[in-house]
């Protein structure tokens, strides 16, 4: 059996969907767990979409998501160049062959022939699909019309009535009807092919063994099958993955909100938010895929030892954010010291908090680690920990806000600064001392207190809360306070 070989095949239109993470990603776990090779190609040939400084995004995602391909930009190989755009002459060439063996024929069309030729189509209700008239020119008109400069393209001839069938090894046999495939255009009038053409002829010269993609390109499947047939190609296997659906069941494309919270759809914007590699690839692995048991936390080699394309479904996959969060606060809880420093410190530094000690940094992550769903949470949700509260909750400070809230206030600042140590048990029973000299229950000062502290009403325990703030940065806030609330 020959070795086996996958490949991710991005165009750097933009960053990298968590939808081409999950096509990369199952590559990947079927080349490993195959001893076999995972190619990424890139594919650039519409010049027209190309966004610049791409091809470097997706390399640095794919890296940091821990998916090392074998044979690509940057790594060379066998069967290279892997960039598309340099291999504009092997496509040509394959489709000149075609064309002398009357597989594929030039078309001359303007645009606005086309447009015409729609409209008709349209007016008469007929599918819309090339009516062929270009194979009306004879060699010679053709000939001449080339050698003028006639901007032209080269389209695949498709067979009339025949049924073009696919086993698919997630989706089992599947269908199609020639006659409602269009001249599917290969080589477009700028020179360049499209997808169709050198997606196959790479896939062939590089030995691809197993197209592992996304649903949406099964429609196009036929085209790619007649054109192995053309060139007398042995076929790949095939599994088109299920697409990714927002709760409604709608495709997901762009960024939305989901219970509250925002939704992306890019990695790189996961990467900045503070998301772990590991539990997003842990999330995405499990979108479409099932283990066939409870387990829900894999590490890549877990995921690697207990994956297979057979237990991959057909229907949608729901992107549960809740569930990612869910996901993302497991593996942070496993973070250790050096590691949280490492992860949190470029989050903490583009919030413009660079002078956080490490020492700080941990103390307030183990304070607030159970209550984190992302890294990005500790400037989001616990950035009163590096910068003065600039607002206060109002519906806590109109609860319990009292005209006698300053004097208490003033005790527990007294008591602050006379402490020999500051830990839990002082600041305890400084606010406990304080509460029943005042005559007055602790959340009377509690609640106040931690709304001068932080400017919100929630948090960890308050007496943990302070010790990890530090006397000085209490008292300070305290002062502050009772300044701005009177």
């Amino acid at each position: 059996m020959p070795q086996i070989r996958v490949r991710f095949a991005p165009s750097p239109t933009g960053f990298l969907h968590v939808g081409g993470l999950r096509t990369a990603l199952y590559n990947f776990l079927y080349a490993r767990r195959n001893g076999g090779v995972f190619i990424l190609r890139i594919e650039d040939t519409d010049r027209t979409r190309f966004v610049e400084g791409a091809v470097q995004n997706l390399i640095e995602s794919l890296r940091w998501a821990g998916l090392d391909y074998d044979e690509g930009p940057g790594k060379g190989g066998s069967v290279g160049p892997y960039i598309q755009s340099e291999r504009t002459a092997i496509y040509k060439q394959h489709a000149l062959m075609l064309v002398e063996q009357g597989k594929a024929y030039y078309a001359f069309d303007s645009e606005e022939e086309l447009e015409a030729m729609r409209k008709q189509q349209e007016k008469l209700r007929i599918p819309p699909k090339y009516d062929r008239r270009a194979l009306k020119l004879t060699p010679g008109e053709v000939k001449q019309k080339l050698e003028s400069g006639v901007p032209g393209v080269i389209r695949m001839k498709v067979p009339e009535a025949e049924t073009i069938a696919i086993d698919d090894i997630i989706r089992g046999r599947v269908e199609f009807e020639s006659d409602r495939l269009d001249d599917q255009v290969l080589v477009k009038s700028d020179g360049f092919p499209t997808y169709h053409l050198a997606n196959v002829v790479d896939d062939h010269l590089m030995g691809v063994t197993h197209v592992i993609r996304g649903e949406e390109w099964l429609p196009s499947t036929p085209k790619h099958l007649l054109l192995y047939r053309y060139f007398g190609w042995e076929l790949p296997a095939f599994a088109h993955l299920p697409l990714l659906l927002n709760p409604d069941r709608s495709k997901m494309s762009k960024r939305r909100m989901q219970d509250g919270k925002q939704v992306d759809v890019f990695v790189e914007d996961y990467r900045k938010r503070g998301y772990l590699p590991e539990a997003l690839v842990n999330f995405v692995a499990l979108l479409g895929w099932n283990p066939g048991t409870e387990q829900e936390i894999f590490s890549l080699q877990e995921l690697t030892e207990a994956f297979s394309l057979e237990r991959v479904g057909k229907s949608g996959a729901v992107f549960n954010i809740a569930k990612l969060d869910w996901m993302n606060s497991v593996y942070l809880r496993e973070l250790s010291d050096a590691d949280l420093i490492q992860r949190a410190r470029p989050i903490l530094e583009e919030a413009g908090f660079a002078n956080t000690s490490d020492a700080y940094l941990v103390a307030v992550f183990h304070l607030m680690k159970d209550r984190l769903n992302s890294l990005d949470d500790l400037v989001s949700f616990a950035g009163y920990f590096f910068k003065e509260p600039e607002t206060y909750d109002d519906a806590s400070k109109k609860k319990n806000w009292k005209p006698e809230t300053a004097g208490h206030l003033h005790l527990v600042r007294a008591g602050l600064l006379s402490l020999g140590t500051f830990d839990h048990a002082g600041v305890e029973g400084v606010i406990r001392g304080v509460a029943e000299s005042s005559g007055v229950g602790g959340s009377r000062l509690i609640h106040p207190l931690r709304l001068a502290l932080t400017g919100i009403a929630i948090g960890p325990g308050l007496f943990e809360l302070m010790v990890v703030l530090g006397r000085d940065t209490c008292v300070r806030r305290i002062d502050r306070a009772v300044t701005l609330l009177g």
